[in-house]
């Protein structure tokens, strides 16, 4: 088998500086070099990832596995998103401690708050081990043989790794399974909540500005990681101490201006740049609007309920931003698409894709992928879509579905072997009490009421008036006893009774379908990026995102989104004041930010100007996980915290658009202005280093 030396490939290219791509930071020297250099930038690679000595790498975390994060004090401070923490401050919070309304600001280290199971996560190394991952792999192989052996040797590898006791291992794949890296990583999980705002500044603008530029969303919060006496990681502990890190962020006073280097540096989590069009056609004109149809019509019943009640409010707040999220990403996608005319051109390159394969005498090697492509993805849309809508339904939205679908799991797991027993047992009720936390049934019988329909035509709401489910203590008492008379009581239950076919259709045919035919699409995406590579080598290559460390680098920039509107790259507080509607649950002011407005009592943090920067723009190529991820200067310092794009640009995932497609920042100026003069905490202040690079 012929793996392509992808490294070879970007000596070959002119260099330019090109905006777009999410790269791997341990391969920047060279061309990457060179075009940060050219957008402004006065850091080298090795500044930006070094092995043997301190560098940027050092001081990105990946925060619980879904977001980044990054330290910014030598006693290890850590900056995030307010909607990354979200789900702790809401841990947090109660009707008579409200961390959500009120905001939270530990004013020492006694009053930081643990979490239990949140972890940071950094780098230690990255290296490359293709050839050895890659070793005895066959093109004879079917896909099953092929990654069955990809398995044994990525197992060997990591066996043989030299690290250290609390360090841990893991092999991801690049290029669609063409190239593999090793990485050696360190988790901490000893992390305290430090500070939040309130949500009408962390979460100011909610679900309407969601996606939409101008932002005014001072979307950050901070925690801070404990380490023991060796500063190693540690579980909880009271005689933890502040973590020490290797590095640290210095934060920039000058802050940015129009055309200023970026780099974002963070874990973004999937993009999908190599697809054909077929594919982008089935995303963005099937599967796509059956899901924003399921998610709007849950989200309408959610947002009624949190209106009514602060109970339901703290209840549901993180369920209902994670289900709006997507919700609202998906239709900024298809809009994107469509506005890009990315299929179209997609299909050109496709054509110059074919003419290459003429030129090259590849067409009996690779001639049949993109027919292939468009006879899988037929038979492929419609067991794709149904299985995606059962996610929606019984995991997703409904939660009387996803606590059946887990006690459902629970069966199969003792019907295969009864001393999964206790284990499935334990795993299942801790589940469930997790969802009870936050479950109201009247708001969920409402989401039921509202979805289900859309999925089958089998819709009975009487269920929640039978079932034990909607209670924590009924639900517990499902699960007493010996395995038997756990599983007839469940198999009496009416809820249980009642989705338990569904699921097994799900479990038994769709989904097993789903394996099948993915598979045979996904050894396809494998063969087609090699084949692009061989025939078309001059065209510039990023692995797609898989939730590892990468860098993306750009500029801050404007952009027009549609004929005659142009957005500036910078918003500002007075934007804050002109959205203020009173008692709006999205567009509230705190009374102490609009005194300080109006007094003009902006400390240290305002621009040149007098005025306060609240968000902006960049050409950085960003997904999810990006979110918390530093918007980094020319010289290293922070400037600003990643945390959303713009709509129409949120088909960057499939189709990055360097003219419509820009990633939104929390400007440091902002988070600072907010820790300091609107929370007091000046001893957060204190224990950052504050810098002026644009002085010197």
């Amino acid at each position: 088998m012929k793996f392509l030396k992808f490294i070879l490939l970007f000596i070959t290219i002119n260099v330019s500086a090109q905006q777009g791509g999410m790269w791997i930071p341990s391969l920047l020297e060279g061309m990457n070099e060179d075009e940060m250099t050219n957008l402004g930038s006065k850091l080298t690679a090795k500044d930006i990832y070094n092995v043997n000595n301190s560098s940027l790498k050092d001081a990105i975390g990946h925060f619980n596995g879904g977001c980044t994060s990054e330290v910014i004090s030598d006693q290890g401070l850590i900056l995030t998103n307010h909607h990354c923490g979200f789900s702790q401050i809401q841990s947090h919070s109660s009707l008579e401690n409200d961390y959500l309304k009120d905001g939270f600001w530990a004013m020492n280290l006694e009053d930081e708050l643990p979490n239990e199971g949140l972890f940071i996560e950094f780098i230690v190394s990255i290296k490359d081990v293709t050839s050895q991952v890659l070793a005895n792999v066959t093109d004879a192989m079917t896909e099953k043989e092929r990654q069955s052996q990809i398995s044994k040797n990525s197992n060997a590898i990591e066996g043989a790794t030299t690290k250290e006791a609390w360090q841990d291992t893991k092999i991801k794949a690049f290029y669609n399974g063409n190239q593999y890296f090793l990485f050696v990583t360190e988790r901490f999980e000893d992390i305290r909540l430090v500070g939040a705002p309130p949500s009408s500044i962390g979460k100011f603008g909610s679900d309407t500005d969601n996606w939409v530029f101008p932002r005014h969303t001072g979307d950050f919060s901070m925690f801070r990681i404990y380490a023991d006496e060796n500063n190693r990681p540690a579980k909880y502990s009271k005689n933890n101490k502040p973590y020490k890190p290797k590095h640290f962020l210095p934060i920039s006073l000058d802050g940015i201006e129009e055309g200023d280097f970026t780099l974002v540096f963070g874990f973004p989590g999937t993009t999908n740049e190599y697809l054909p069009a077929v594919a982008i056609e089935h995303i963005t004109k099937e599967f796509n609007p059956s899901n924003i149809a399921i998610r709007e019509a849950a989200l309408k019943v959610i947002d009624a309920a949190m209106k009514s009640s602060d109970d339901v409010r703290i209840k549901y707040a993180s369920k209902q931003a994670r289900i709006a999220n997507a919700w609202k990403k998906w239709i900024g996608e298809n809009l994107g698409i469509e506005k890009s005319n990315a299929v179209a051109n997609r299909r050109d390159f496709e054509n110059e894709f074919t003419a290459a394969l003429k030129d090259k005498n590849l067409v009996n090697k690779y001639g049949n992928i993109l027919p292939e492509f468009d006879k899988l993805y037929t038979d492929f849309s419609s067991t794709n879509i149904k299985r995606r809508n059962f996610i929606e339904v019984f995991i997703v939205t409904n939660e009387l579905m996803q606590m059946i679908f887990r006690s459902y799991q629970m069966e199969a797991a003792i019907t295969a072997n009864e001393d999964n027993f206790e284990r499935a047992k334990n795993a299942t009720i801790s589940r469930l009490k997790g969802i009870h936390k936050d479950f109201n049934a009247n708001v969920d019988k409402g989401v039921y009421q509202a979805v289900m329909p859309m999925y089958t035509d089998n819709v009975d709401a009487s269920i929640y008036e039978k079932t034990a489910f909607t209670n924590l203590e009924s639900t517990l008492a499902l699960f007493e006893g010996e395995p038997k008379d756990v599983l007839k009581k469940l198999n009496k239950d009416a809820a249980y009774k009642y989705a338990k076919p569904i699921i097994e259709e799900f479990n038994n045919i769709i989904n097993p379908e789903f394996q099948q035919k993915n598979e045979v699409i996904s050894a396809l995406q494998t063969k087609y990026m090699t084949a692009l590579m061989e025939a078309l080598p001059d065209a510039r290559y990023f692995p797609d995102a898989n939730s590892t460390l990468r860098v993306t680098y750009g500029q801050v920039r404007g952009y027009s989104p549609r004929d005659a509107v142009y957005y500036e790259p910078v918003s500002y507080l007075e934007g804050v004041i002109e959205k203020f509607i009173p008692g709006d649950y999205e567009f509230d002011v705190p009374k102490k930010l609009r005194d300080l407005y109006n007094a003009k009592d902006y400390g240290q943090y305002a621009d040149k100007n007098g005025k306060v920067p609240v968000c902006f723009l960049g050409t950085n190529h960003t997904t999810g996980g990006n979110s918390g991820s530093p918007a980094i200067d020319a010289h290293g310092n922070l400037v600003g915290l990643n945390f959303d794009r713009v709509w129409e640009g949120t088909m960057s995932d499939m189709n990055y658009d360097p003219e419509i497609c820009r990633n939104i920042m929390v400007d440091a100026r902002y988070i600072l202005f907010i820790v300091d003069k609107f929370a007091g905490a000046t001893r957060l202040i204190d224990e950052m280093k504050l810098v002026h690079p644009k002085t010197k």
